[in-house]
């Protein structure tokens, strides 16, 4: 048995139901006796193994179909402005963080030193991880350093913390577990990379959260990312995978069964073996899940694979689709069918399934051979922390600063660009003449490097597409307003027949009226304004009745409390707009 599939069992003997993948709530683990556990490394090992719950359970990219990412059939309240305070549930859920704590107050029974640092350090990070995650969600939180007893009322009715209260005792649990973690190459369990890597996270975000709603002391955070950034850059062993083979690198890194440890610095971990699987090539591949697929303004995002805008292009929005995916940015053909594509294992091209994807952009990030599509049995492991996202913070947060040199942009983003063979990003050239495609996407970004930060988010949303960051990279952003801009897909002039593989073969019909009587085996046949409707333009409009959505800048950021929560702790707050 690897290393591997030790690790996946480890996550059965907590509370895995193999059958369904999903985390079970047993008895707590802080119901460990305390006096007869915590005394030797193994009981350290065993306990600290059950803070790895707290990823998610089946897959991190579900999120991605809350924002322009990822569009449904069914669009997301977010991206509606439909969100309701929820009674109940809603994410306000502390049960992880007692758990930790419990572990804290007792783990320094054991003699053993070593395993005292190690294992404490993977506490605090899991209790930095606990309350990051919170605090994008919910803002300010009640900061807890300890378990709370039941008659604890003081305690249990506290209220809540300021947010740079809780950003600053997060970066000391960081701090902690940095010098206390294993200095090792493990992408199945927390390191003193791992904690670099959230710190690197953690100190971008909540910096650009500061600067874009205009805070004092934003910079310190953002000098937190560029030192956690630096260090992993410097004085780690991970770099960006590449083989040269510009055209398969990107896919391979996410389609291969295990994570790929060059890069990845912590995954989640999958396996056949041990019926431990989650849904990705059945989201992607059927006609009855979703239908997710990409927005045309985010593939209108992808270059030109000389480094040119494919937005600068004359009717750049009414091409067909062989012409607009032709000589771009070698990513676009490994994020999304394009012609030539294949099932990994097989050489059959395949045209974009229309009935798999409401856009006409059918997704195959993840995607692997065609026996893992029942649903719940895909097995590639997924990125949880990887090197390619610490470049991107580190290139992000000096350019927040105004500190970025193109000597940066050279050890950071260049490094992505150069494994699909993209001319490198020059941050002069962009800053002499910014994209006015991204700055209509962005129009908080001004200042003197306004050009460079606009490439680096749009190097950011196709590099990290389907990782579950875009939600939190708006958010932080202040750039609620890109979730109004109208959802759009594929070029199509009209009802008539066309060639999506550029091959001379008949692949889709789409027609009105009456379907035709003598369907040709193989083709895709599809009925305008039922299967699919065309905007005045031609372009896929997957949901006509909401063209007209809203974001309420006041409120949408975060997300409310639930009811029940705030009669329970009178001394807690609403979030702001959702009294």
């Amino acid at each position: 048995m690897n290393f591997k599939h030790i690790i996946i069992g480890i996550f059965i003997a907590f509370n895995i139901n193999s059958c369904s993948n999903d985390f079970l709530d047993k008895q707590p683990l802080s119901e460990i006796t305390a006096e007869t556990f915590f005394n030797t490394p193994s009981d350290l090992q065993l306990y600290t193994n059950g803070f790895y719950r707290m990823w998610p359970s089946t897959s991190i990219y579900n999120g991605e179909a809350t924002t322009d990412n990822i569009i449904q059939t069914e669009l997301s309240d977010e991206m509606r402005g439909t969100r309701l305070v929820p009674t109940s549930g809603g994410g306000w859920n502390w049960q992880y963080l007692r758990d930790i704590n419990f572990f804290l107050q007792e783990y320094e029974k054991c003699d053993d030193e070593e395993a005292k640092a190690h294992y404490g350090g993977v506490a605090r990070f899991f209790r930095a991880q606990f309350y990051f995650d919170k605090l994008q969600r919910f803002g300010e939180l009640p900061w807890y350093d300890q378990p709370i007893l039941a008659d604890d009322i003081e305690a249990l009715t506290k209220p809540r913390d300021s947010r740079r209260f809780i950003v600053d005792k997060i970066l000391v649990d960081l701090d902690w577990a940095i010098e206390n973690l294993k200095e090792e190459q493990n992408t199945f369990e927390v390191t003193k990379y791992t904690a670099l890597a959230l710190k690197s996270r953690v100190g971008l975000y909540e910096g650009t959260y500061n600067k874009y709603r205009g805070m004092d002391g934003y910079e310190k955070y953002l000098q937190a990312s560029i030192a956690a950034s630096q260090e992993l850059i410097h004085n780690s062993p991970y770099m960006i995978f590449a083989t040269g083979n510009p055209h398969k690198d990107y896919a391979e890194l996410f389609n291969s069964h295990d994570a790929n440890g060059v890069e990845v610095i912590l995954a989640r971990t999958y396996s056949e073996d041990l019926n431990i699987g989650h849904n990705v090539n059945y989201y992607t591949t059927t006609s009855s899940y979703g239908r997710p697929g990409i927005p045309k303004d985010l593939v209108n995002s992808y270059l030109n694979a000389d480094g040119t805008r494919f937005t600068d292009l004359s009717g750049y929005n009414q091409l067909s689709f062989t012409e607009e995916v032709q000589n771009r940015d070698p990513r676009l053909a490994q994020t999304i069918r394009t012609p030539g594509y294949t099932r990994k294992g097989q050489n059959t091209p395949l045209a974009p399934n229309l009935g798999a994807t409401v856009t006409g952009y059918q997704i195959i990030k993840y995607v692997t051979e065609p026996v893992y599509d029942t649903n719940g049995q895909s097995i590639t492991d997924l990125p949880i922390y990887r090197f390619g996202e610490v470049v991107l913070n580190h290139a992000e947060a000096l350019a927040e600063l105004g500190r970025l040199s193109q000597e940066d942009l050279d050890t950071s983003i260049n490094l992505l660009r150069q494994r699909v063979n993209m001319p490198n990003l020059s941050l002069d050239a962009s800053n002499n003449l910014p994209d006015n495609f991204m700055a209509s996407q962005y129009p908080g970004v001004l200042g003197v490097n306004k050009g460079v930060i606009l490439e680096i988010r749009r190097e950011r949303r196709i590099e990290l597409f389907m990782e579950n960051f875009r939600w939190d990279d708006v958010v932080r952003w202040r750039a609620g307003q890109t979730l109004t801009q109208p959802i759009r897909g594929l070029y199509f002039p009209g009802a008539g027949s066309y060639d999506l593989t550029g091959d001379g073969t008949l692949n889709v019909v789409l027609y009105e009226g009456e379907k035709p009587s003598d369907p040709i085996s193989g083709v895709q046949y599809y009925k305008l304004g039922s299967d699919f409707t065309l905007d005045a333009n031609g372009l896929i409009d997957p949901h006509p009745d909401y063209n007209n959505r809203t974001f309420d800048e006041n409120k949408d950021y975060l997300y409310p409390i639930p009811r029940i929560e705030l009669q329970l702790n009178p001394n807690l707050e609403q979030n702001p707009g959702w009294k």
